[in-house]
Formats: C-alpha cells, sequence, structure tokens
C-alpha cells in the first residue's frame, strides 16, 4: 500500500489515516475510535530541505551524516508554540487535527531523505571513498495530544497504540530498498538534548548499518560459530538464571539491568519469545507489552522521585541480513546517577568507547525493584 493511501486497518483496532501535509510530507493518523481525518494543512507551502551527505571517517569505517540545515530546527519553544501540539485558532503546527491519538509525520528537518532512483551505497576505499548523498528517511512520532504528559503518562490503550504504529512503520520502512536499518527511539530530557518538551520520540531508517548493529551482529555471528546458538537467547537465559538483575517481567516479556550496563540505569526489555523485529512480534505479546513498558518507565521516574532523563532504543535486526542473529529488544538508558548528578561520557567513554560504571548493575537494579508504585500503574 502506497504512502498517499487514505486508510489501511492494523491489529488491536488501529486504523491509519495518510494525509497529505502543505509542503508534500505525509502525516499519518492511527486511531482506535474510527475518526474521520479530513482537516488540511493550512499553512503556507514550503520548500523542503535538501538531502545532506554522507562522508566516511576511514579511521573506523563508520559512515557519518552531514546535515547543515538542520541547525535551524526549533529549540525548545515554550508550550504556547509547540508544533506537536494539535492545531488550534492561535497556532497552525505540524498536526491539523484539533486532537489525536498517535501521530507519525516526516520529519520537518531530517538528517537522511529518500535519494535518487538508482542509489547505492559506494564501496569502502579509505579516504578515496566517494560521498553519497545521505539516503534514509527520518520520521517524528507524537505519543499524544497532551503537551506536558510523558511516555510514562499514556494509558495501556494509548502505548498499545504506539506500539502499532511503530510496527507499521517498520514494516512500510523496511520495503524500501535503500534501507538497512529501521531504528525508533525516545530522547527524554534536556539533559538528553531533547529540542521539544512534548511526549514524542522519532523514528530513524539508515541505508547503511549503524556501528552499534555491526559490532552485535559481528559479535552474534562469532557466538553462533563456536557455540551453535543465538547470543542474545543465552543471554536471556544468564537472566533468568541469576534472577537479581530482574527489574519486572509478565507472561510475554522480561525487564532486567543488563550483567554489563554501561549507565548508572540501563534496562532492556525482551520478549520471551524471540523475535528478529517488531512485525514479528504475536497479538498476544503485543497486548501484554504495554503493561511492562508502564511499569519500567514509572519505576524510572520514582527512584529518584522525578523526571528521569532517558534515551528509549529498539535495537532490530538488520532489514536485509542477520534475521536470524540479532533479536528485538528496547533499551532504556538514563545518565542520571543521583539527582542533580549526571554521568558524563568523558576521555574513556567518549575518546576511547570504552566505560566504567560506578556502581553494580545489581544495586540499579535493586532500586528500580523497590520502587512502590502508585494508582498510576493500576489502569
Amino acid at each position: 500500500m502506497s504512502e498517499q493511501s487514505e486508510k489501511k486497518s492494523l491489529n488491536s483496532g488501529v486504523i491509519r489515516n495518510n494525509r497529505v501535509m502543505s509542503d508534500g510530507r505525509t502525516i499519518r493518523y492511527y486511531d482506535t475510535q474510527g475518526q474521520s481525518r479530513e482537516v488540511a494543512d493550512r499553512r503556507e507551502k514550503e520548500d523542503q530541505p535538501g538531502i545532506g551527505e554522507l562522508r566516511l571517517d576511514a579511521l573506523v569505517n563508520e559512515w557519518v551524516a552531514i546535515a547543515p540545515h538542520r541547525q535551524g530546527r526549533v529549540f525548545l519553544p515554550p508550550k504556547e508554540l509547540c508544533p506537536l501540539c494539535p492545531t488550534n485558532s492561535e497556532l497552525l503546527t505540524e498536526i491539523p487535527e484539533p486532537t489525536y491519538e498517535v501521530v507519525v509525520f516526516d520529519n520537518r528537518s531530517p538528517s537522511l531523505r529518500p535519494p535518487l532512483d538508482g542509489w547505492s551505497l559506494p564501496v569502502l576505499q579509505g579516504p578515496e571513498t566517494s560521498e553519497p548523498t545521505s539516503a534514509g528517511k527520518c520520521e517524528v512520532v507524537c505519543y499524544a495530544p497532551d503537551h506536558g504528559s510523558s511516555f510514562a503518562d499514556l494509558s495501556q490503550r494509548q502505548v498499545r497504540t504506539v506500539l502499532e504504529a511503530w510496527r507499521d512503520r517498520t514494516s512500510e520502512l523496511s520495503l524500501l530498498p535503500f534501507i538497512e536499518q529501521v531504528f525508533p527511539f525516545e530522547n527524554r530530557g534536556e539533559e538528553v538534548g531533547v529540542t521539544l518538551s512534548h511526549p514524542h520520540g522519532q523514528i530513524y531508517a539508515y541505508s547503511f548499518l549503524p556501528p552499534r548493529v555491526e559490532k552485535m551482529l559481528a559479535a552474534a555471528k562469532e557466538h553462533k560459530a563456536r557455540t551453535g546458538r543465538t547470543l542474545f537467547d543465552d543471554l536471556i537465559a544468564r537472566e533468568i538464571t541469576d534472577e537479581v538483575r530482574i527489574v519486572a517481567q509478565n507472561e510475554h516479556w522480561l525487564a532486567f539491568v543488563p550483567y554489563a550496563a554501561r549507565y548508572p540505569f540501563e534496562i532492556h526489555v525482551a520478549p520471551r519469545t524471540p523475535v528478529a523485529d517488531l512485525t514479528e512480534l504475536s497479538s498476544e505479546v503485543c497486548d501484554a507489552f504495554p503493561e511492562i513498558a508502564l511499569e519500567v518507565t514509572r519505576r524510572l521516574d520514582g527512584v529518584f522521585g522525578i523526571p528521569m532523563a532517558y534515551i528509549a532504543a529498539w535495537h532490530q535486526a538488520p532489514v536485509r541480513q542477520g534475521r536470524d542473529l540479532l533479536r528485538l529488544h528496547w533499551q532504556i538508558t538514563s545518565v542520571r546517577r543521583a539527582p542533580g548528578k549526571l554521568k558524563y561520557l568523558a576521555g574513556s567513554e567518549s575518546a576511547m568507547g570504552a566505560f566504567i560504571m560506578d556502581m553494580k548493575p545489581e544495586q540499579s537494579a535493586g532500586q528500580l525493584r523497590e520502587v512502590v508504585l502508585g494508582d498510576r500503574n493500576n489502569l
């Protein structure tokens, strides 16, 4: 089904409605109440930014996206000027409708853009490697219309709809011939660089394998060749056996602080039945996700009694390789180590990539388990 198709029925009673924005971008409404999405974008048409370029850091063979047009993007506007709130009589925003459940739209200032037909990633040739355009796709996922809320404030129904949007976008983006990796994620808090204080996340679809994916894939291949088993499955088995780092669990999901956590608070949430990506989750597993997702994010907020800044990242298998080796999991990391204190990535971490942890993962897991959840968890 094409991007401009008006309606698509998804799982869990979610209906997606596509609309075209004033500048030609696509906005997708994910609804559960049979809403009609007919309101047009009344803003003046603007030219979309041009596509940037990819440059190879030949010292480590890693691609860097050069996107100078992003310097002018919106930065921490007040609530009355938030572009992710619904449109009202005073402000025309990215969302033309007066309210919404979940929406996904093409980023206005993307780091990656769809390329011309025939695009391909060049062969690595050190400093002589050519500079291709920064092919890919960047999308914004708005979790709710309420400006002052967060993911942890959502209802289970809202989280289920967000999950369906992630699954839908993973499915469609994976069909693009230039996409190699689909990465849904959320930055929460100014401490991790958030530029819009509205409950939202993003999706980056890369035309290359990011460095962390390449490292995970290499480790998984080595483990498979040596043992005949899947690396992530063995890691999950260790967490279940050790038990001490488990933070939350239900019939279909397990949340734990990893054995070699790199951040003061780091939680991995994985389905008990391993899958390659979000599209492979069964309906039963999807329906069980909101409960554990809300418990985990609310435990994070409860550790110090203040909203916890974090990065929540969906790790999925690449689109075209390693799908039998890499497993879907949701990694949430926070740089906050105490009220008013952050873990800064200094010399060892930033320059050398060698992390040093000042607290044991078992300690942070214990702090997360000790959080007393209030009535907000009983939905």
